[in-house]
């Protein structure tokens, strides 16, 4: 091969800056041609191939986000807070599908028996699981992740549970709209859900994030229990947390739990109290 690719241009070639159509010729010849690219490689510089490769690496590696990462960022939310929202469990199909199908099942059982109990039962506890479903090292497969994200530990608690809510509320909500016939007292649970969520994440610094929407579950179950008792052997038509007096109780319970989450929400950094 008597024609090679002057050394001027190899250097230029090596910093990007040869143009058309020298630049087309020296790909071509440089496919061919050993001798120009020991040249070429000698006038390389290596800590930008270096460079080069790792930043080919990176982008390779990088996870490509889903759906719902990529909606929350056009909708303006910050990369790192995407990123824990998409990741949160309880956001993924497989929960909301389970969701579905226990709203599903009470609201024909409530149609087909004529009583919105069972509904009405279930309906608080959902907001409550699914929230203690997407914080702590035992339940969150991105636990590590968020703690060394650049947020307050109060912060992405809250981040967490609002999306939460979101999603629970508005299944919950589309399934009162499939009980016609009771108007408003299908909605009877929107008020204890609050409460029983405020009230799960304000006794987790102490307890843990399992054992304490555990007890507020529970607690919540107990009393269902009483007042069924209670409303039997009275004759009362209505569970008491359903009557206009336990919707206020339960609202009370709601915003008193909100007050104290707010007290100590510097707890939710701190390595002991069962969060962290």
């Amino acid at each position: 091969m008597s024609w090679h690719v002057a050394e001027e241009d190899l250097r230029a070639y090596a910093r990007g800056e040869l143009q058309p159509p020298l630049l087309w010729s020296a790909d071509t010849h440089l496919a061919g041609c050993a001798e120009c690219r020991a040249v070429l490689s000698s006038a390389w510089d290596s800590g930008a191939l270096d460079a080069a490769w790792a930043r080919l690496d990176a982008e390779l590696d990088a996870p490509r986000p889903r759906p719902f990462e990529r909606l929350l960022l056009r909708l303006g939310v910050a990369d790192h807070t995407a990123r824990l929202l998409a990741a949160t469990p309880v956001l993924r199909r497989s929960w909301l599908t389970a969701v579905t199908l226990v709203l599903v099942m009470s609201v024909l059982t409530a149609r087909a028996g004529h009583s919105d109990t069972l509904f009405l039962a279930l309906a608080p506890l959902l907001p409550l699981a699914g929230v203690a479903l997407s914080y702590g090292p035992v339940v969150d497969p991105t636990y590590e992740m968020s703690v060394v994200s650049p947020l307050h530990g109060f912060r992405l608690l809250m981040i967490r549970t609002v999306a939460v809510l979101t999603a629970a509320l508005a299944l919950t909500g589309l399934a009162g709209l499939a009980l016609p016939g009771f108007g408003l007292s299908a909605f009877a649970w929107l008020l204890p859900a609050l409460a029983l969520t405020a009230t799960g994440l304000a006794l987790t610094p102490r307890l843990g994030p399992v054992v304490a929407p555990g007890l507020t579950g529970g607690g919540w179950v107990v009393l269902l229990l009483v007042t069924e008792s209670a409303r039997s052997t009275g004759g009362d038509h209505v569970l008491a947390p359903f009557t206009a007096v336990g919707q206020g109780v339960a609202a009370g319970v709601a915003a008193l739990a909100t007050g104290l989450l707010f007290l100590i929400r510097d707890r939710f950094d701190q390595s002991t109290g069962g969060v962290r």
